[in-house]
């Protein structure tokens, strides 16, 4: 072989290794990809319903039930528009509360419960995931838009032109 067509074959070798070791690097990193959606977005529907997903938002007040084996336990989470009911087997964060933000990653069940395989509890009272803080401050300024155009409503005047 002359020291041209080694060189060729060598090439070629090295952009085969190249192409397979990203080939296998994006495979990796698609498994463990987990996007986070509100819970506004899941009860629309936006969310997959055969991955896994992460959901966040505050857990309502009053949800909290522990199931009878001490470790299953059911909350509620919300965006102040919609909720979604959570299942979670294990031993909650410390800083997990009602009325504190969390975020779990798990499945959404074909009952519409979200089965979490993981819980996050807020570690200080200034910090919110920003995904979080995102779809509370869209939810908040939804529902008082919503509140506006309802009040008027009632009251009989006629509500001024909205725009969104």
């Amino acid at each position: 072989m002359k020291a041209r067509q080694k060189r060729l074959v060598l090439v070629g070798v090295a952009i085969l290794g190249v192409g397979a070791a990203a080939t296998l690097a994006i495979s990796a990193l698609q498994s463990n990809i987990s996007y986070f959606f509100s819970p506004t977005q899941v009860v629309k529907h936006e969310a997959p319903a055969d991955r896994v997903f992460r959901i966040g938002g505050l857990v309502s007040k009053g949800s909290l039930a522990r199931a009878a084996d001490g470790l299953t336990v059911t909350f509620d989470v919300t965006d102040l528009a919609q909720t979604v009911k959570v299942s979670y087997t294990g031993i909650l964060p410390d800083l997990f509360k009602e009325g504190q933000g969390a975020v779990a990653r798990g499945r959404l069940g074909p009952d519409g419960v979200f089965r979490a395989e993981e819980v996050l509890a807020k570690h200080d009272e200034a910090y919110m995931p920003p995904e979080v803080a995102d779809s509370l401050k869209s939810a908040h300024a939804q529902g008082a838009q919503n509140a506006t155009v309802n009040a008027a409503t009632t009251s009989g005047a006629r509500p001024e032109k909205v725009t969104r």
